[in-house]
């Protein structure tokens, strides 16, 4: 699995090297990584929730030694979050073979750091500077974007506006040329009968935004018949024109969404030694036809004698195999069903999911449609099934007996 990589000329996992594992390396593959990034979730909305809880002073007069003492005890956390973070990241691969203190001293101006050093340094900067504490709760918000660590959403939201920067300042372009078009015609008209209003173009252009964003707060309106007509072709022209970010954006969130199932899907469909020797056409064809799948920790997938209507890939976590004479440990990477898929037979085997596992299923009629279509993939997958069947997997032609009660 992918969280045994990073191992010590000895071959033991170091103490640095575990903890880059669970700090940046190990997500859901890696349990004490998922409870660690599960732990700095919660104490970041819990941070948020804390800061607007101060702002009632009701609240802050009862409980205010409560969420000062809970402000500091997440400082400290987020502290030496900051310092482990700094200590291992020479284990990060653009990193490796980099005098520590250069790779260091990269990683530290990274976005993720910065917006890390941000959310803990007003902390320290009130212990040695005299600085207003209510100001400094606002900076507390910074904590928020730490999320974006922890998110694959947000990292892809962030990952779309990069993506479609060009055409995000395209839009805004026309946005803010349109808001000085329409601020300068309506000047000219509504600036006799509303000097106060549109006494000049920046003054019409807080008219031309709220109307443009269909905000309309009301407080300035044309009055003159020709004022009005123009407003109402304004109003129109602000759905079209103000709706152009939000369509890129949309767009660009969802392909940047189909791109990492994408590199995903490739990654375990081409590291599958069934998939080892197909080419690139063959694999993208494969990855249209796998479904995603979830199994919780003791979930079971397959009983014997049930009839199989699957071949499963192992994307991440454990099932456990039991067959008839002892039980098989299968983790990421690996593939199960194809054999009783293969003969046209019920599930010679049990399986069940030891922890919280991810699964790509190929349904039989696929299963089937992709053998006949590559003859060198079927014949491969015969003589895996054949040694499957010799090493006590089941065979075609014996009854299945039936599976014990946990199963």
């Amino acid at each position: 699995m992918a969280n045994t990589d990073h191992k010590s000329e000895d071959g033991n996992v170091s103490l640095r090297e575990r903890l880059y594992i669970i700090l940046e390396a190990g997500k859901t593959s890696d349990i004490p990584s998922l409870i660690f990034d599960s732990v700095m979730v919660g104490l970041i909305i819990a941070n948020v929730v804390a800061f607007a809880l101060e702002t009632v002073p009701s609240v802050y007069a009862s409980h205010g030694t409560a969420l000062e003492l809970f402000n500091v005890i997440s400082v400290l956390i987020f502290t030496v979050e900051y310092v482990a973070r700094v200590w291992v990241c020479v284990e990060h691969p653009p990193y490796r073979g980099q005098p520590p203190l250069r790779a260091r001293r990269k990683f530290l101006v990274s976005p993720y750091m910065i917006i890390d050093l941000l959310a803990i340094l007003p902390f320290y900067l009130a212990l040695f500077i005299a600085i207003d504490l209510r100001v400094l709760r606002v900076f507390r918000l910074i904590r928020f974007l730490k999320l974006a660590r922890y998110s694959p959403a947000l990292a892809s939201l962030g990952g779309t506006f990069k993506a479609e920067r060009r055409a995000l300042i395209g839009a805004i372009i026309i946005m803010l040329g349109l808001l000085m078009l329409v601020s300068s015609v309506m000047y000219f008209i509504e600036r006799e009968a509303q000097p106060d209003a549109f006494g000049s173009v920046p003054q019409a252009m807080w008219w031309g935004l709220a109307t443009l964003t269909t905000v309309g707060y009301g407080d300035v309106v044309p009055i003159t018949p020709l004022g009005r007509f123009v407003g109402g072709l304004v109003m129109i022209m602000g759905l079209a024109v103000f709706a152009l970010p939000i369509g890129i954006i949309a767009t660009g969130w969802s392909q940047e969404i189909h791109r990492r199932e994408f590199v995903v899907t490739w990654g375990v469909v081409a590291r599958v030694p069934l998939f080892a020797k197909l080419d690139a056409v063959s694999v993208a064809e494969v990855m249209t036809l796998l479904r995603a799948r979830v199994a919780d920790a003791g979930e079971i997938i397959l009983r014997r004698g049930d009839p199989t209507k699957a071949m499963y890939f192992i994307t991440s976590g454990e099932v456990n195999i039991r067959l008839r004479d002892r039980d098989v440990i299968l983790g990421e990477g690996d593939f199960f069903g194809a054999v009783a898929l293969l003969n046209h037979r019920a599930s010679p085997i049990a399986v069940q999911a030891l922890r919280k596992t991810h699964l790509l299923c190929l349904e039989s009629d696929d299963f089937h449609g992709l053998l006949e279509r590559d003859p060198a993939l079927r014949q491969h997958l015969a003589q895996i099934a054949e040694s499957r069947i010799k090493d006590g997997w089941g065979h075609a032609d014996q009854d299945v007996e039936e599976p014990p009660q946990s199963f």
